[in-house]
Parts: structure tokens; sequence; C-alpha cells
């Protein structure tokens, strides 16, 4: 683990706005019968005075992250499913229409999104650093490379592949804390006219709705459309659009390309405005963040522990990594929250990261129903309400938490 007072990206003093203690790895579940001893960290975020990126002051070694049993699978939401079908159509349409164009995807997972395109008939090749989930896509007949994606493995691929017209990431780029070794791999593997588009988590959205849970290990940075564009500058490319997407709790979608090889969207410029009107990047906003999440953490305390001292049963619904910080930092365990119910095969029967809260099949879910449910996978909602409607019409009721606690 290394801990830093300077930007990652530009060097700049770093001023730090909260810290969420002692911290486990979010996607580490724990075997209650082989205990191992879990892996800690500071969790502590941070914002660069001078170009404005978000940031935690500690980075995990990346070993420890993205393991060989990395349990998330990109395909196991069937929103997510759909989104990222309809970005390999929309890549298919607008970029790879000439039958050799080559995409390339670091952070591909299982091959969800590139399926689509190896379907079409175009050359595509995964990035992937966990075997388990890069397994799973070559087994559908994706070419994937189990590696890192950084400078040497752009040079690696360059030299076996030849030029990417697109790079795609999502849900990646902001878990690389090293992210100049990622530029000089785009640059070296992205063709002349080409685009490195990256989608993730948008601290616009985060702190409008004060969901903190969007912060932990795997989650190094936290892009605004300012500090992006500062960071694509910084490296030599241009931000030439933005798009807000509604998955995940909200994200943005950037796509960057070779300056003046593009002409940049309205896009770019209205995201901009709008971001200096609420004052996004200023340290009072960052800083009235910081005691909302305090609020929040108090009011749910306040309401598990009062069902509990009540009689209510609660559950949790989805072994989501988010989770993690949300129940360790309020201080939730078995006793306010008997089980979480997860749909995952690899983290059922295991326990939660740091709060070890047993993790159960859905099944178990209605095996009886729970008085309460408190929903950690927040940003599948309607899908999980829409499943577990039988759940509402017995009686029980969901604890939901973002934008702001609430009952339904």
């Amino acid at each position: 683990m290394s801990a830093t007072l300077d930007c990652r990206i530009c060097g700049g003093t770093l001023h730090e706005f909260f810290d969420f203690g002692r911290q486990p790895l979010a996607d580490a579940f724990v075997d209650p019968h082989h205990p191992a001893q879990e892996y800690f960290h500071r969790l502590a975020v941070a914002q660069c005075g001078s170009c404005t990126m978000v940031q935690l002051l500690e980075d995990v070694p990346r070993e420890h992250m993205f393991r060989t049993d990395y349990p998330y699978l990109s395909s196991g939401s069937s929103a997510m499913r759909d989104h990222f079908r309809a970005t390999a159509r929309h890549f298919l349409d607008h970029e790879l229409r000439d039958p050799d164009s080559f995409v390339v995807e670091f952070g591909s997972n299982d091959g969800i999104m590139l399926d689509t395109v190896a379907r079409a008939g175009r050359r595509h090749l995964g990035v992937e650093p966990c075997a388990g989930v890069a397994e799973a896509a070559a087994a559908k007949g994706i070419r994937v490379r189990n590696a890192f994606f950084e400078e040497s493995t752009a040079a690696e691929i360059v030299a076996a592949e030849g030029r990417a017209k697109v790079i795609y990431a999502a849900n990646t780029f902001s878990h690389i804390s090293y992210v100049d070794s990622v530029f000089r791999g785009v640059d070296v593997l992205l063709d002349g006219d080409g685009i490195f588009v990256f989608e993730d988590p948008y601290m616009g959205d985060i702190v409008e709705r004060t969901s903190f849970d969007q912060i932990y290990d795997e989650h190094f940075y936290f892009f605004t459309v300012r500090s992006v564009q500062n960071m694509a500058a910084f490296y030599g490319f241009e931000l030439v659009d933005v798009e807000h997407l509604p998955v995940h709790g909200g994200e943005i979608r950037y796509t960057l390309a070779r300056p003046g090889t593009r002409t940049p969207s309205p896009e770019v410029a209205r995201f901009l405005d709008r971001e200096k009107i609420l004052r996004l990047t200023e340290r009072s906003t960052l800083e009235r963040f910081a005691t909302n999440i305090d609020l929040l953490r108090d009011g749910l305390r306040t309401l598990l522990v009062r069902c509990r001292d009540e009689g209510k049963s609660v559950v949790g619904y989805g072994a989501t990594a988010k989770s993690a910080t949300l129940t360790n930092y309020c201080g939730i365990g078995p006793d306010l929250v008997s089980f979480i119910a997860d749909n995952t095969p690899a983290k059922q029967g295991t326990l939660s990261p740091g709060s070890h809260i047993p993790v159960r099949s859905p099944e178990a879910f209605a095996d009886p129903y729970p008085d309460y449910a408190l929903l950690f996978a927040w940003n599948h909602a309607e899908e999980i309400m829409r499943k577990e409607a039988e759940f509402r019409r017995r009686g029980g009721r969901w604890i939901l938490y973002v934008p702001e606690l609430h009952v339904v």
C-alpha cells in the first residue's frame, strides 16, 4: 500500500476532505470455514488543488483487488447486459464500420460488450487481469488476454494485432492509480483518428445523492468533466464528448481523441458550465458532502437499531462491493442485518468483508420474508423490486438510502 500527498495526475497538492477509517477490500468476501487474515487499509479521499481530480490518498496493490477469484460479473444484471449490448451496437454503427476495424477493451470482465462485437465479425481483444472472469469470456469465444493494461501490454498488442480504432473501458479506468502508464499505452495502441472511451461513476451524482458507498478501494479516482478534461490535456489528448448514463447510480461516458482529430461536442461545454454553476469542484461543496455523509450514517444506524429493538427482522439485498464502505463505516453487522441475499454463486456462503454479515442465495430471502430489506444494490432498485414484488405484497418494506434515507 502506498500513500501520497501529491496528485497522481499533475503533482499538485492534495486536500483531504473525508476519512472513512480502516476499511477491508470491498470484493474480498470471507470464507467462514477457512478464515484468513483480512487486508485492511485507510480509505481517505482528497482533491487536487490544481487539476481538481478527486482521488484516494492510499492505493491498494492491484494484485490484492483484482484476483483470480474476483466475484463480479458484468453480465449479472439484465440492465447491464442491455447497456453493454447497446454500447457495442453504437461502436459498430459509428466507429467499427470497416470490417477490419479493431477494438480493445481493458477490464473486459466476462466479455459481455465484446460478445456483440465478435458476433458482428469485427476484430476484438479483451484485456482482463482477473483470471476467473477472463476464462468465462474465453469460454464464450471472446479473444481475451489475461493481463493488466499498461504501456508494455499495449506495445505487445500493437506488435501482434496492429492499432485499434476504439479503446474502451467500463468501470475500470477510475480503478487504476497509474494512469500515466495507461495513457502511454493508449498513445501506443490507438489509431491516429481513433477514440478512447471510458465510463465511470460521476462525482456530480455522488455528491448530489450522497452515494458515498461508491467510494471504496477499487475506485481510486472520482471524475468530473473538468478534471477529465484537465487529465486528458495533461497526457496529450482532448476530451471531445461526454454522455451522462443512468447505470450504476450515475456515470459519464467520456470520449477522448488526439487533439484536432475530432470536433468537440457541445455537450462538453454544457457540462463544464453546469459544473461551474453547481460549484462541483469547489472545496466548500466537498466539505458539505462530508457533512451529509455523517448525517446519513447517523440516520441509517438509528433506523436499524430501532428495527432491532422493536423485534423487526432486517435482511440486506445485494452483496455489492460498495456495501462494504456503508456497513463498515456505519457499524452495521449481523446484529442489525441478519444476512445479505445475493444471486452471485461465488459470494453465497461467504461473509461480507469486514462486517462479516452472512451472504445467502436469493431463495433465502423468502424463507421467510423479513420485515425490512436494506437495499445495498440500490442502483438496480427497479429491477430488484420488480423481481421481488411478492415481498411488498406480503407487507415487507424496502429501506433505501440513496438519494436520501427512506422506507417504501
